[in-house]
């Protein structure tokens, strides 16, 4: 059975190695010439994700990449001063099993443990998609495939031809979140620095195997704000408008936009669809079920939605009709449970008064203070993200060879 695959990110290479291990034969599509390796922003793999990292034999590289963040140094308005704390003990307290890695490494490590038995066409997007199978690019020749996912984000063009328009099922939840690359000039080490006002805040890291640093920006807007998402010019316009005159720090970090070599810049919005597969077609990962980027867990989502589909196709013999409603009432309280976690941790991370910005930041502290044991109990009393991380089961799929 042939299954042609959208995006070589995330979703992409995981959903391609588990089809590959339970027998079936997998092409990989992607839009961009080369695989990204500028090393994107940071994302977490929580529990779930990291045990399919460890059947995937992957997990020792992902522990090596991961940016091994251990300090934090909060500013923020009305505070008298800095607020410092462990961020390895807001992790640690935060899931059971937890690594923050680069997205753009993340991706890399898991295209490289199939890139021998799939094959990737980069360069080219998919056109058009018959119900037949029959799939037309924009630069090679038409082929037909048994099946067809979508594994391209967000901004999903499979979604996009199959489903319709991308706003339909668009959820904008208040915020937008930017991320440029720039010189570690502050000289980080394993440490983030973050100001944070009434409705934004503004971040700048250092992974200890990079060179460089990342700016990391999340504002509030009450409305979607016009702009396409490929006019990189008008979003750096947003961004500066944004961020204008919080502190020389983030005048600083923004002076930087005109010659960061990555940009990236989205709002931040969950996908509500009612099915997320149509015909021999179907999403995973942000393309289907993107519950907020930047606060929803959606890179572990991903993982896990991956696994998950091609262990139901497995199950199912590659009958479709049968494997993509399992599949979606295997993910269906999982992706429910990563909404509401993005729900809240955008009120956190964003505040919206006073009051909020100091709640963030002597949380942080308290959490960073108290012995191990406490702190772990005190996360899972206040925030969302714990008790759903630390809840999520996976049913086993062993492979076939």
């Amino acid at each position: 059975m042939r299954i042609l695959v959208s995006g070589a990110s995330v979703a992409g290479p995981v959903l391609a190695y588990w089809l590959t291990r339970h027998g079936f034969s997998v092409t990989v599509v992607e839009r961009a010439p080369a695989l990204r390796r500028t090393g994107g922003h940071a994302v977490d793999l929580f529990r779930p994700a990291m045990n399919i990292s460890e059947k995937m034999g992957v997990l020792a590289r992902v522990e090596e990449r991961a940016t091994g963040a251990k300090r934090l140094t909060v500013h923020g308005e009305g505070l008298r001063g800095p607020v410092r704390a462990d961020l390895s003990k807001i992790f640690g307290a935060t899931s059971e099993r937890h690594v923050e890695i680069m997205r753009d490494d993340l991706s890399e490590i898991y295209y490289d443990t199939a890139r021998d038995d799939v094959e990737y066409v980069f360069g080219d997007s998919i056109t058009a998609i018959s119900p037949d199978g029959e799939v037309r690019f924009e630069n090679a020749a038409p082929r037909r495939f048994d099946l067809v996912v979508g594994a391209d984000g967000l901004h999903s063009n499979v979604r996009r031809l199959v489903f319709g328009e991308e706003s339909h099922d668009h959820a904008f939840i208040g915020a937008y979140f930017g991320v440029l690359t720039l010189p570690n000039a502050p000289g980080l080490d394993r440490e983030l620095l973050i100001h944070v006002g009434v409705g934004r805040t503004a971040g700048l890291y250092g992974a200890r195997h990079l060179g460089d640093a990342r700016a990391l920006f999340l504002f509030r807007s009450e409305r979607e704000l016009g702009y396409h998402h490929r006019d990189v010019p008008r979003q750096k316009k947003l961004l500066r408008d944004a961020f204008a005159g919080m502190h020389a720090h983030v005048d600083g970090w923004l002076d930087e936009l005109d010659r960061t070599p990555a940009f990236y810049f989205d709002s931040i919005t969950q996908l509500h669809m009612d099915t997320w597969s149509r015909g021999r077609v179907t999403l995973v990962g942000d393309a289907g079920y993107c519950p907020g980027p930047a606060v929803g867990g959606s890179t572990s989502l991903a993982v896990v939605g991956a696994y998950v589909l091609a262990g139901e196709l497995a199950r199912a013999g590659g009958d479709h009709e049968r494997a993509f409603p399992a599949y979606e009432r295997a993910m269906a309280e999982h992706v429910r449970g990563s909404r509401a976690v993005a729900l809240s941790a955008a009120k956190t991370l964003i505040p919206t008064s006073r009051s909020g910005v100091w709640g963030l930041a002597q949380g942080a502290r308290l959490i960073s203070a108290l012995p191990a044991r406490p702190s772990r109990a005190l996360l899972r009393l206040t925030t969302k993200s714990a008790r759903f991380y630390d809840s999520v089961s996976v049913d086993d799929y062993p492979p076939t060879d």
